[in-house]
């Protein structure tokens, strides 16, 4: 039944915003500022990806020093652990403000570096390319999403097959660093990871409408942020591998 207070007849007499999907027992006011709080952070994130990784892109020594110097080397695969490293105490803390968003800024820059540095030796094009198609991708999904939402679709059912799909995707890759198969095989991997982190944007968007806590604005940021960037150097995979 829906909560007295978001009867339907309150709604159409224009009693405040309509609920975002069947059954919703709780106020849609706290849930849509929740919501745009989650979509402010992500976008900051963004912005600090987009001018971390272009400055990597655009002043060539920061890239050279990364794969000409053995320092370089390490700092970057320093680089690459850190998000893992960094999101251990950001799940314990991430109910605890001011060291969330510290942990979430360092969490956020050193995958932009990691980003910008996959950017640097990749043509204008197939960047340009990726970046509309990820804009694109992410709007349809998160509009559609919310459309199914208020219509009553549910998309809990998709978390055990992403799991199994992304522990396949983990495999996939490990085979490719030891087993190179060639460009085929690097244009199938980034379909599908792409095809991966598509579900997972329509999963993740589908918590935070129903799901996520009001409490757990940081780990609803971090899990859209990380698929919109998954989904982007997948699809820049596929593009390299079919301009190469």
């Amino acid at each position: 039944m829906w909560n007295q207070a978001y009867r339907k007849t309150d709604v159409e007499a224009g009693g405040g915003p309509r609920p975002l999907y069947p059954m919703m027992l709780e106020s849609p006011e706290l849930r849509w500022s929740f919501i745009r709080k989650i979509y402010s952070i992500i976008a900051i994130q963004l912005l600090v990806t987009i001018a971390v990784a272009a400055t990597v892109v655009s002043y060539r020594p920061v890239a050279h020093f990364f794969v000409s110097t053995s320092a370089g080397l390490a700092l970057y695969i320093v680089l690459i652990i850190l998000p893992f490293i960094v999101l251990c105490p950001l799940y314990y803390y991430h109910q605890k403000h001011p060291v969330n968003y510290l942990l979430l800024g360092v969490f956020t820059i050193s995958l932009a570096f990691i980003v910008g540095l996959t950017c640097a030796f990749t043509s204008g094009k197939v960047i340009l390319e990726s970046v509309i198609l990820t804009a694109v991708v992410v709007l349809g999904l998160t509009l559609y999403t919310f459309w199914a939402a208020k219509r009553g679709h549910d998309f809990n059912f998709l978390g055990p097959f992403l799991s199994g799909a992304i522990l396949v995707l983990i495999v996939f890759a490990l085979i490719q660093v030891f087993f190179p198969l060639g460009k085929i095989s690097v244009m199938i991997y980034g379909c599908l990871a792409s095809i991966i982190f598509c579900g997972y944007i329509v999963y993740d968007t589908d918590n935070l409408i129903k799901r996520y806590s009001y409490d757990e604005y940081i780990w609803a940021a971090v899990s859209l942020y990380l698929d919109i960037i998954n989904l982007f150097l997948a699809l820049l995979t596929v593009f390299r591998a079919a301009d190469s």
